[in-house]
């Protein structure tokens, strides 16, 4: 298996797709026997497993595949490459199947394991006429790890509000005198600004009866100015110590590290940032709740959908291959290992993966899941703009009010695209 695991390099070899030069794509290759494959895992436990199972189709098949993790630089690498109708063989759509990359991808209804997406899965991967677009490698239902031993060492309950994470978050601070901090944000890697904004952004605009936002966010007549409370929030956590004060400069892989340390109550991430500390620290004991509510009356909710998948390019040369690369991920025991290497739920059917939160995903079975936010009620580029305005607000150089502004224009500039 080949890898390529430079981002820069990455980058350059998609800008060269458009100057003329030799690319990466499917396109111009010409071997049946190589396949080209991107992906956005960045855990390295989930990339292991992938590269595993890689490895041994490549044994069992003799096809060839090149692997890429681009990391933060796949979106970009991505659109590059979409604009030079020049894409990978195969690909990850995280999140954006439909939306985003449906014209490009290959319709594998036809395959053996489409029959056999989840219920909850098969409505994000399968449109109304049934063409299905991905294989899904397993389905993110997330909401908030929390680290069990500081919870109890401070005779905390997972907490069910927002009012409830804010006093959770002063009791820690302040029985820890400091030495623990609530949450964990990393500015080196935005993206993770962008996870408390999308999180929160459905108990507040979307799971509430009588708050409930989603028409006036699709038909584009949402007054922004009901967004603020979410940056205000943010800077209120930052401003009483309940973020830690390197934010801006902090990268994620410290916070598996801290989270093993017990330095860290609360992570809004994937399931396989607990594992990297569980690896730090193999005693590490985590939990997992739902986002909590914020309007009164309302109830705590997970996000979920499209976490890792494999689509097929539909102009693809090397098809064959490439199904045959997804259905070698399909198989029981390798759907199995995607899942339990990833924390998350399998999303095919009669999968037994023995997730670490596994105890908590059949305790919270009733609780709703709502799509992410962010895929559903705000055009394709806002992620970046989210995490760029929240590293703004909390350096202080924009207001929470500026912030909402902000997100109106440009989501008025991106719809205009």
């Amino acid at each position: 298996m080949k890898k390529m695991i430079s981002t820069v390099a990455s980058i350059f070899l998609g800008v060269g797709l458009l100057s003329g030069c030799q690319s990466i794509g499917a396109g111009s290759e010409t071997s049946n026997k190589s396949i080209t494959l991107f992906s956005t895992i960045s855990d390295e436990n989930v990339k292991k497993t992938m590269e595993e199972i890689i490895g041994e189709f490549e044994k069992e098949s003799g096809i060839e595949v090149e692997a890429n993790f681009p990391g933060g630089e796949y979106e970009n690498l991505l659109k590059v490459k979409m604009a030079a109708n020049d894409m990978p063989d195969v690909f990850d759509t995280h999140g954006w199947a439909q939306i985003r990359y449906g014209k490009y991808l290959e319709d594998l209804s036809g395959e053996e394991w489409a029959k056999n997406l989840t219920e909850t899965i098969a409505p994000v991967l399968k449109d109304k006429k049934g063409k299905v677009y991905a294989l899904p490698l397993n389905e993110a239902k997330e909401g908030i790890s929390y680290n069990k031993e500081v919870l109890d060492q401070y005779g905390i309950e997972a907490p069910k509000t927002f009012d409830e994470v804010m006093a959770a978050s002063k009791k820690i601070v302040d029985l820890s005198k400091g030495e623990v901090t609530p949450f964990f944000f990393a500015g080196a890697d935005s993206w993770t600004l962008g996870q408390y904004f999308d999180y929160f952004a459905t108990p507040l605009l979307i799971s509430s009866k009588q708050n409930d936002e989603s028409q006036s966010l699709l038909e584009r007549k949402f007054k922004w100015s009901n967004w603020t409370y979410l940056p205000e929030q943010f800077k209120k956590m930052y401003d009483n110590g309940y973020i830690n004060k390197d934010v801006l400069t902090a990268k994620y892989s410290d916070g598996p590290r801290l989270f093993a340390e017990n330095k860290i109550a609360f992570a809004m991430y994937p399931p396989a940032f607990v594992t990297e500390a569980k690896k730090i620290n193999p005693d590490t004991t985590a939990g997992l709740m739902p986002i909590p509510a914020i309007h009164a009356g309302d109830e705590a909710t997970f996000v979920g959908g499209e976490r890792y998948t494999m689509g097929v390019w539909k102009d693809s040369t090397k098809k064959d291959p490439a199904k045959k690369l997804l259905a070698y991920f399909s198989k029981p025991e390798n759907a199995k290992k995607m899942a339990e290497a990833s924390g998350l739920p399998a999303g095919l059917k009669d999968i037994q993966a023995n997730s670490m939160y596994k105890e908590y995903y059949e305790q919270y079975a009733e609780t709703r899941v709502y799509p992410y936010f962010d895929r559903v009620y705000l055009p394709n580029g806002m992620w970046d703009v989210m995490t760029t305005l929240g590293q703004e607000v909390l350096s202080g150089s924009i207001s929470p009010e500026q912030f909402s502004e902000k997100m109106e224009m440009e989501v008025e500039r991106l719809d205009a695209q």
